[in-house]
């Protein structure tokens, strides 16, 4: 039960209360599906059904920007989904990569093979590309030209393993920081945002590469049970001569030691990241950036120096990320909630982490990055008594569960993990 979770963190109940009873269209408003065509009702249904916090912040967004960045997402999950299919023998799937962008000007493609979750995105392709195809020409060629490089970069990674940290941010730019770099030209396109935004692809690229650390650090029991291998060897290889070892319990300091250095590895994009959102002037893609971002610091602030990681896939509090998600929605606020999660991360750095003096290096940065003046901030730690809060967590705990009987879920937020 979701608020059981949060019963130490009132201000997290608060808001998954006023979330269930209509502050989630704060960011998520409800979209006018009777207006669309059937093709592009579709699209938004398997939006839905295949992503997770993003169906939310991409369904929030405003005019046709909406619905490129929708058909943006569907043909990168395909693209995805041909890429994670471990079925595809190599001789089919790297020519399906590199040819992928092809398929979009292709109006019967489509691919029925596939065992994948998502799989109904590549079953269903025509209708994903016809609505592509009525797309303005400045969105479809930011989206066939990203969907080409990408899918060239996925095979160049099918046939070789993520080795140095140089090539961990090259598979991380391919699968996705051309991901911001694209979504950073479809906003100037739409003309919601400046130009500059879409042209300086170096911060988009950092935007892309923060998330993709996040889910690999994160990922990785759930990946190496299945043979997937992203966590780069030049880190994972100091302390386990094979990356599975560090799973077991007799390794678990030596694994530690891996995973902080990662998390510090990802922490070095976070000053592009502020840089970046700071730019946008548009509301609806500074929710749409900054929520994802500060989720991930969540994340990373969750994963850190935790054993839990190598024992399952280590999650926020669905409490905690409609919170992140309502709170999310100024640059002043963002750099608050930044701040605060770094400092969480500080307070759990070891006398003994062999990363620790590039930590502390990259979190004094993060700190300078994100100062504001706190005054005028509301806290997000909430002090009450005791009783007060025993009586509270009951009622609420009573009227979630008569909510959760009578209500139905927001569409979109079953997940909150981006």
């Amino acid at each position: 039960m979701d608020i059981l979770k949060s019963l130490g963190h009132p201000e997290e109940i608060f808001n998954l209360f006023k979330f269930k009873m209509g502050g989630c269209r704060t960011v998520m408003p409800k979209l006018d599906y009777e207006s669309m065509s059937e093709s592009l009702r579709t699209c938004y249904l398997y939006l839905n059904q295949t992503s997770r916090s993003f169906a939310a912040v991409i369904q929030a967004l405003d005019g046709e920007l909406r619905h490129a960045v929708c058909i943006f997402y569907l043909v990168l999950r395909a693209l995805d989904t041909v890429e994670d299919d471990m079925t595809i023998p190599l001789d089919k799937k790297v020519p399906m990569l590199n040819d992928f962008h092809t398929f979009l000007y292709q109006k019967e493609w489509c691919f029925t093979e596939s065992q994948e979750k998502d799989r109904q995105v590549l079953a269903d392709f025509p209708t994903i590309s016809v609505e592509f195809r009525n797309l303005a020409q400045e969105y479809r060629d930011v989206i066939s030209d990203i969907c080409h490089r990408m899918g060239v970069g996925m095979a160049e990674f099918l046939e070789k393993k993520v080795g140095s940290m140089k090539e961990w941010d090259l598979y991380c730019h391919f699968v996705a920081g051309l991901v911001g770099v694209g979504l950073s030209q479809l906003f100037s396109a739409s003309q919601l945002e400046d130009p500059e935004v879409g042209r300086d692809t170096e911060l988009a690229n950092s935007m892309g590469l923060f998330l993709q650390k996040t889910n690999i650090i994160r990922d990785y029991l759930e990946d190496t049970q299945v043979g997937r291998a992203f966590w780069p060897e030049e880190a994972w290889s100091q302390f386990a001569g094979r990356l599975e070892d560090l799973a077991e319990p007799e390794k678990l300091d030596l694994a530690l030691s891996c995973l902080n250095l990662l998390v510090t590895d990802a922490l070095r994009h976070v000053p592009d990241v502020i840089a970046y959102l700071s730019r946008l002037r548009n509301q609806s893609v500074f929710n749409f950036c900054a929520i994802p971002q500060v989720m991930a610091i969540a994340t990373l602030s969750s994963c850190y120096n935790n054993p839990m990681l190598f024992q399952g896939v280590v999650k926020i509090r669905k409490g905690q990320a409609v919170t992140l998600m309502m709170e999310a929605t100024s640059m002043s606020a963002v750099q608050t909630i930044i701040s605060q999660y770094s400092q969480e991360i500080l307070q759990k750095v070891s006398q003994t982490d062999p990363s620790r003096d590039k930590t502390l290096h990259i979190l004094a940065l993060i700190e300078e990055k994100s100062a504001v003046s706190q005054s005028s901030l509301p806290s997000r730690t909430h002090h009450l008594s005791p009783m007060y809060l025993s009586a509270a967590m009951l009622l609420a705990a009573l009227s979630w569960q008569y909510l959760s009987t009578t209500a139905a879920q927001p569409q979109g937020t079953g997940d909150m993990q981006g």
